[in-house]
């Protein structure tokens, strides 16, 4: 046993070694040369690699009719291909943008589109409301978010509109029935109603009609009733995203057999994040600080501390966020952003991206500083709800195992290391004592 460890730390050694020489000789930005010859494929497999968003490109300044490919994603591809990786490898790096983890028919990101269930999100937001989008993702008629009778906590509170969001949830959560067991038709009418409760927090204001759809409260509520139609647009395009962050959160609580308040709020505090759903945050502070020195000094002393841009790029878009797109073409982008997007695809090389474009939605508009967040909020509910409706069809936990990198015993050889079993084919999970 502990000659099979001492390999496994000597493999991990090597590994980590032969992948830090490739970072501090490669450009980060590769040619197709430098990459195919790291790769050892044909430029064939290459490009169809780019094509499923395994591989990030983007045109060569010096020659356009060129591309270059992202280093690291190059260089994770190559060690598939030559058998570098062992299992724990491969499931440690599947939570950070690799492989898909678990199956799932509700969306997916393919060749640079947006899918909800096999249907382009560009397209259905041409026409498409949120409602018509959750009955799609929820296999069923489209559902009313019906407002209360008294929006939630609408007088007297001193909350903004996230504390109000998470206590409505919050406060469901604690008094709602277990999802497990129960049917997807009365799980369905929970998550409305949720829904609905989460917009009467946010909002605080009647809507004209108790089912008035998401996108006619937004505009009323906020007094803009000329924006109905892009906030209409941006709630199609956010309604889901695959498995991120506070998708996969709100399915590892529904796997428990949580309600459904339970699983929306997980996902509603994983949302809060300024890596997920407050990005756009991040870019409209931006955008004040280049109102006061100037958008490229902006830039400038905002990436020399470090600071990721998140207006820019995307894993799972090599070619550019299809969600920004479809938003900002019906968008009249003010000088400051068409500014801001200028330099800093220049300085980055990459095309903007979502969090870009709620921003910009938001400035055109006049919306509350808190709009994005909102607009995300409310759209990401009904994408919560589908994977939370297909995870208790599954019916399983969701338990992954941890790889344990802390410190042993002195005495190695007394040390058992606990090997994760092999899953069974049909195993339910009727309680945890974890």
């Amino acid at each position: 046993m502990a000659s099979i460890l001492v390999r496994r730390i000597l493999t991990s050694i090597l590994i980590y070694s032969v992948n830090m020489t490739i970072k501090k000789t490669q450009p980060l930005w590769l040619p197709a040369a430098d990459a195919l010859e790291l790769m050892q494929v044909r430029p064939q497999t290459l490009y169809a690699s780019v094509s499923r968003g395994r591989i990030r490109a983007r045109p060569d300044a010096t020659d356009p009719r060129r591309s270059l490919y992202h280093r690291d994603d190059v260089q994770r591809i190559a060690a598939r291909a030559r058998g570098r990786r062992s299992v724990e490898t491969v499931a440690s790096e599947a939570i950070q943008w690799g492989e898909p983890v678990l199956p799932s028919a509700v969306s997916t990101v393919a060749e640079g589109r947006l899918l909800y269930r096999g249907q382009d999100a560009c397209e259905l937001a041409a026409h498409a409301t949120l409602e018509d989008v959750a009955g799609l993702l929820w296999e069923s008629a489209p559902p009313r978010f019906r407002a209360t009778a008294l929006p939630f906590d609408a007088e007297g509170s001193d909350a903004n509109p996230l504390q109000a969001g998470l206590l409505a949830l919050a406060t469901r959560a604690a008094s709602d029935l277990p999802s497990r067991g129960r049917s997807a038709s009365v799980l369905q009418a929970e998550a409305a109603a949720a829904i609905g409760a989460l917009a009467d927090a946010m909002l605080r204001t009647a809507p004209p009609r108790a089912d008035t759809p998401m996108h006619m409260r937004l505009a009323a509520a906020w007094r803009r009733p000329r924006a109905a139609d892009d906030l209409r647009r941006a709630l199609v395009l956010l309604a889901d995203h695959e498995l991120n962050a506070s998708t996969f959160a709100a399915r590892v609580t529904a796997s428990t057999g949580a309600s459904m308040a339970a699983c929306l709020l997980t996902g509603l505090s994983t949302l809060t994040g300024p890596l997920h759903g407050g990005a756009s945050a991040a870019v409209q502070a931006l955008m004040r600080n280049a109102a006061a020195i100037g958008t490229e000094a902006a830039v400038r002393e905002w990436l020399s501390h470090g600071r990721p841009l998140a207006a820019f790029g995307h894993p799972l878009y090599p070619a550019g966020d299809a969600r920004c797109t479809a938003l900002l073409e019906h968008i009249a982008l003010p000088a400051e952003f068409a500014q801001l997007r200028e330099i800093g695809e220049r300085l980055l090389g990459e095309a903007v991206n979502i969090d870009f474009a709620l921003a910009a939605l938001a400035a055109v508009h006049k919306l509350p500083a808190g709009a994005p967040l909102t607009l995300f909020a409310l759209a990401r509910s009904v994408g919560w709800t589908a994977h939370v409706l297909e995870q208790q069809a599954a019916g399983h936990l969701i338990r992954p195992r941890a790889r344990y990198t802390g410190p042993l015993p002195a005495t190695a050889e007394a040390v058992q290391v606990s090997v994760p079993p092999a899953p069974a084919r049909a195993r339910r999970a009727s309680s945890s004592r974890d």
